[in-house]
């Protein structure tokens, strides 16, 4: 074994879990291999996502706000139900979120995973591109290191942190993760848009480095269970659906055509008017929540951020990188702690679990367990978004005539398609979801 070879801990895949973890660990003074199989971290991402909590990595990077390359902070959240013809939004702006170091802010994520990734090798970690991992080694039991895909491949080290993404090859090689169904995955088919910084603080309200993150529920996706995204950066729109994989396979519909009726719809048109496409690009995101959630831990492994499952697709919530960071900074205590014993063991390890459920990574996916099936009622997503625009469009159409009251007006056109009984019992569902 050559001594390069063994390391203190191996971190497979340079995303935010990944990097944030090698990034803790070498602060630490810990030999740590972050090894990627993308030609540099991030090159496997389409851009455009919101980093919500960036707070998160302020421990490790004081001034984090000052280099990071941050496109803009968010102020403004809308969620919009779509119609065939119209639109219902809910606008929430606020200056609070303006400031350091924010509620959110929009990424480019290969210009960001870059930059993290850079500051665990300023901290010592090795990083290792191009580089696919094809298996585990094992002493028994333990996990002891990887294989990867090149000339002296074989990598040591007493704790593997598997952050090799949605899917996890690991996780599942490890017998941690079992196999997807496709009502438990989701496709996220995503572009970037070059727009010009002074037309999208015009077109969306905005001055300065101000941002917005817009959800859209209802015609966004047509018949397919789903929804759609835009964001604002500094001078491009970060655009796309995500649909339910089962959903689009029985609609039988192409996701980019998806994408396009979405871009055509008459509320989202004039947004991204005069667009330039720069980025196309399509992933897989494990949206089941609490459900999809693996055995965390096998002695001599953790596995951390999308690898685990750790996102929260939660109806008005969309948040994964956040997740994904505080899950790799808690691998890197828990590895911190091992090494300080010299005990790498499943029970040792699975203070990593523990530090997660203090955390909110799995309260929050634990305390909304119930939505991702809320969320994918076929009355939330392809009836009620309609029936509330067509709501509104009643309570706002002035004909010469004398006026209902506003919850007759509702009601009757509720009603219309749904009964009073499926009308309480989804009432209680979204309750239960959602609310109480």
């Amino acid at each position: 074994m050559h001594a390069q070879q063994q390391f203190d801990v191996i971190v497979v895949g340079a995303g935010p879990a990944g990097s944030s973890a090698a990034l803790a660990l070498a602060r630490a003074g810990l030999r740590v291999a972050l090894i990627e199989r993308g030609e540099y971290p991030g090159a496997k991402n389409v851009s455009g996502a919101v980093f919500y909590a960036p707070g998160l990595l302020a421990e490790l990077l004081p001034t984090f706000w000052d280099e990071a390359p941050f496109e803009r902070y968010i102020t403004r959240r809308v969620l919009t139900f779509l119609g065939k013809e119209s639109a219902f939004s809910l606008d929430f702006r606020t200056r609070h979120f303006a400031i350091p170091p924010y509620n959110g802010v929009t990424v480019l994520r290969p210009k960001f995973d870059r930059w993290l990734a850079s500051k665990a090798v300023e901290a010592g970690a090795l990083l290792i591109t191009s580089t696919v991992v094809d298996d585990l080694l094992y002493e028994g039991e333990r996990v002891i290191g990887v294989q990867c895909r090149r000339d002296d491949g074989v990598l040591y080290a007493p704790v593997v942190i598997a952050a090799d993404g949605a899917n996890s090859f690991l996780a599942k090689k490890a017998g941690l993760q079992r196999e997807f169904s496709a009502e438990e995955m989701s496709l996220g088919v995503k572009e970037v848009l070059r727009l010009g910084e002074h037309a999208i603080e015009e077109r969306f309200n905005l001055t300065g480095d101000e941002g917005m993150a817009s959800e859209y529920v209802g015609e966004a996706t047509g018949s397919v269970k789903g929804g759609a995204f835009l964001y604002t950066n500094r001078d491009t729109l970060s655009l796309g659906i995500i649909v339910q994989i089962a959903s689009l396979a029985q609609e039988r519909v192409r996701p980019y055509e998806l994408l396009d009726r979405f871009k055509q719809h008459p509320a989202v048109a004039p947004l991204v008017r005069d667009g330039v496409t720069l980025e196309y690009s399509a992933h897989m995101i494990p949206e089941g929540g609490w459900q999809l959630v693996p055995r965390l831990v096998r002695a001599g492994l953790l596995v951390a951020g999308d690898a685990a499952a750790l996102v929260f697709a939660a109806g008005i919530f969309l948040e994964g990188m956040n997740f994904a960071v505080a899950s790799g900074l808690a691998a890197a205590e828990t590895a911190l702690e091992a090494h300080r014993h010299g005990d790498f063991s499943t029970a040792t390890l699975m203070g990593y679990r523990k530090r997660l459920e203090q955390s909110f990574v799995l309260q929050d996916l634990q305390r909304f367990r119930l939505t991702p099936a809320f969320v994918n009622n076929e009355r939330l997503q392809n009836l009620y978004p309609e029936l509330l625009c067509q709501a509104a469009e009643q309570v706002f159409r002035s004909e010469g005539r004398p006026r209902k009251k506003l919850g007759s007006t509702i009601l009757a056109t509720l009603r219309s398609k749904v009964s009073l009984w499926t009308l309480l019992r989804d009432g209680w569902q979204a309750g239960r979801a959602l609310f109480f």
